[in-house]
């Protein structure tokens, strides 16, 4: 099975933590994933982005991403309720979402899956295993799975 995959590649971060940004960023790279990755320091962040509001309205300002990674605890409008949001509306509910979070609690991976998350991944604790999520991210979403048509 195949499928065309979008060009370019964006994956769009939402994570509070500028070393946790400046991480995934690296590892990404050192991935080798193409593309574009743009970030977000919450959930504010990340709706106004995707709704193309200030500071994101000139559509080259926000392209829609392929992907989005979500951190869960930030400040402010969380990741939780971020996803919550992101479901409700029928422009980004099927864009794929995956949780990137420190937490091992399971009622956090629960909860994440209950409100529309696609995948939940633990942060890894070394930059080695971060790039090797980020590859096998990557592959899946970019490579293997079709995604849907952009709204």
């Amino acid at each position: 099975m195949s499928h065309v995959a979008r060009s370019p590649f964006l994956i769009l971060l939402a994570d509070d933590d500028e070393d946790d940004r400046l991480l995934v960023r690296e590892a990404i790279a050192e991935a080798g994933v193409p593309g574009e990755v743009r970030s977000v320091p919450d959930g504010a962040g990340l709706l106004a982005y995707l709704n193309r509001a200030n500071p994101y309205a000139a559509a080259e300002a926000a392209p829609r991403p392929g992907v989005v990674l979500l951190d869960l605890n930030m400040p402010g409008l969380d990741g939780r309720e971020a996803l919550r949001r992101i479901r409700a509306d029928p422009a980004f509910s099927a864009l794929p979402v995956v949780v990137l979070t420190t937490s091992r609690a399971p009622e956090d991976v629960a909860r994440a899956y209950a409100l529309g998350a696609n995948t939940v991944i633990t942060k890894p604790t070394t930059f080695a295993g971060m790039v090797d999520a980020m590859r096998v991210v990557s592959r899946y979403w970019f490579e293997i799975a079709a995604l849907p048509p952009a709204a």
